[in-house]
């Protein structure tokens, strides 16, 4: 053989080493030891509550920041939030409680009345908006990032109560002063006002029970997004944030359907621990009923909410 010939015969080829095939089962046991999950899949309900609670901090880093963010390009900034819900229930004041008169009869000091339902009302009414556009609102970080999706309603209420602090005080400042008016009643600081803290919690729980509602009604069907504000203007009357259910609804057989649905319980628990009302005495009933609502309605939401986890930001 010719040295030409020897370069023309190809060199022996070695054969590639046999790869090995993994069967599912073991691929699935080593992502589960790495800590890896599967993409666009609902996670187990106790992994979803343990990785919410991991993200606790950034659930208040973020209800903080949306706080400041709100009014910054404002040149009153922070004082709005004090400022919205006190001129609300000025107008409210003027026209229903002076031009109408409304809820005269058996209420004692209307102004303080009005003005403890338009404050805790509009915690909740804004509670649920946020609720509502915390999916569609943020679709962006929800594309991007991995984070289980509660924390966006979670923050959304808890900025809303954030907010209600300070609005909070400026309630019981407003209720009290009022009492000196020649024509109101009288509002005494006794131990009561203590119980409007816990009172404020359970409208808490419940409004982020039903921020998690709205939530994933909203991200599934956008065009429910503009019935909120009819809803709320309806409920607002069947709560009994101008006027008294008991004395106008309460004469109707179904009278009672409104005054023990959930934001009328929380109206009446905050009214009696602030407000010298006789209509509105301590009642052991509404408090049970107030700590009903709040469960029902937190856990309710919460599983409605984890079910479509896998769908928000597809859809």
């Amino acid at each position: 053989m010719t040295a030409g010939e020897a370069e023309r015969v190809p060199a022996p080829t070695v054969p590639a080493p046999l790869e090995r095939v993994y069967e599912a089962s073991e691929v699935d046991v080593a992502a589960r030891q790495n800590g890896l999950e599967a993409i666009g899949v609902r996670p187990r309900l106790g992994a979803y509550i343990k990785e919410l609670w991991a993200r606790r901090s950034f659930i208040r880093v973020l209800a903080i920041s949306k706080v400041y963010a709100e009014n910054q390009n404002t040149y009153l900034g922070q004082v709005w939030t004090l400022l919205s819900p006190i001129m609300n229930a000025t107008v409210y004041v003027m026209i229903f409680g002076f031009l109408l008169q409304i809820g005269r009869e058996g209420i004692e000091n209307t102004i303080a009345f009005i003005v403890c339902g338009v404050f805790m009302f509009r915690f909740f009414e804004r509670s649920v908006t946020a609720g509502a556009h915390s999916i569609n609102k943020n679709l962006n970080l929800v594309r991007s990032v991995h984070f289980p999706r509660a924390v966006l309603p979670i923050a959304g209420v808890l900025t809303e109560l954030t907010t209600l602090g300070p609005a909070v005080l400026v309630m019981c400042v407003i209720s009290y002063v009022s009492g000196f008016l020649p024509f109101a009643g009288k509002v005494t600081i006794d131990g009561y006002w203590l119980l409007t803290i816990p009172a404020i919690m359970l409208m808490w729980i419940f409004s982020t029970g039903c921020a998690f509602l709205m939530a994933r009604w909203v991200a599934i069907t956008p065009d429910l997004d503009n019935l909120i504000p009819h809803v709320m203007r309806v409920l607002m009357y069947a709560s009994g944030v101008i006027f008294s259910i008991d004395r106008y609804l309460g004469q109707f057989s179904w009278g009672w359907i409104a005054q023990y649905q959930p934001v009328a319980v929380y109206l009446y628990l905050v009214r009696s621990c602030l407000l010298n009302e006789p209509a509105y005495p301590q009642s052991l009933f509404m408090w049970l009923l107030g700590i009903g609502w709040a469960v029902v309605f937190a856990v309710v939401g919460f599983l409605v909410f984890w079910r479509g986890e896998e769908r928000y930001g597809r859809d």
